[in-house]
């Protein structure tokens, strides 16, 4: 693992899959990656959420991962693989939750009243947002502060030389610079808005 992203879902982490993809770290691992192989994937890291750790396994062919479930072993992982730098993607906070509330949140909400065949996904990506201190049922500003939480003990732990806070919003220079590449010709890749989303999980 060359990069790992620390930042929590909807701050941007499918924009910087793609950008890291282009720039060479790929495949990079996200969310998505378990949304379309549920059966592979969903027990591994429902195991990660219990405690048992296989990063062999679920990094399996990847050089770099952002996005949930990555971001909630953040410190693990900063551990496990000590030369990958990590990338905070960062979000003004009640924009955000804004996002979130109506993406995430609001489909984990109902993990109890969805179907069979959905459940474990759902009650895994549950138990990765939980330790990110986000649990459904929480009110606003318990969920903000959760995040500004997170992102704080993220700057706090990963040394300065080995960290980008970034936006999204940046673009490339930051990026490119704090990982030693040349910045594309192309723009800056900017995907997965909320319509996207819901999008993506219909497809599955």
């Amino acid at each position: 693992m060359k990069v790992i992203g620390a930042g929590v879902g909807r701050t941007g982490t499918y924009s910087l899959k793609l950008a890291l993809e282009m720039l060479g770290f790929g495949p990079c691992h996200h969310m998505e990656e378990v949304i379309k192989n549920p059966p592979l994937h969903v027990p591994i890291w429902s195991a990660a959420v219990d405690g048992e750790h296989d990063w062999e396994n679920a990094y399996r062919g990847y050089n770099s991962a952002v996005d949930w479930p990555t971001a909630a072993f953040w410190k693990e992982l900063s551990e496990a693989y000590p030369d990958a730098k990590f990338v905070l993607t960062a979000r003004e906070p009640e924009r955000w939750y804004e996002s979130f509330s109506q993406t995430i949140f609001r489909l984990l909400e109902t993990r109890r009243e969805a179907p069979a065949e959905m459940r474990p996904f759902l009650e895994m990506g549950h138990g990765v947002t939980s330790r990110c201190g986000i649990s459904a049922g929480m009110q606003k500003d318990e969920i903000i502060d959760a995040y500004r939480d997170h992102c704080q003990a993220v700057k706090e732990t990963i040394p300065p030389g080995r960290l980008l806070v970034f936006e999204v919003r940046q673009g490339w220079d930051p990026l490119c610079e704090f990982l030693g590449r040349p910045v594309p010709d192309e723009p800056f890749p900017k995907s997965n808005g909320r319509e996207e989303f819901w999008e993506r999980l219909d497809a599955s």
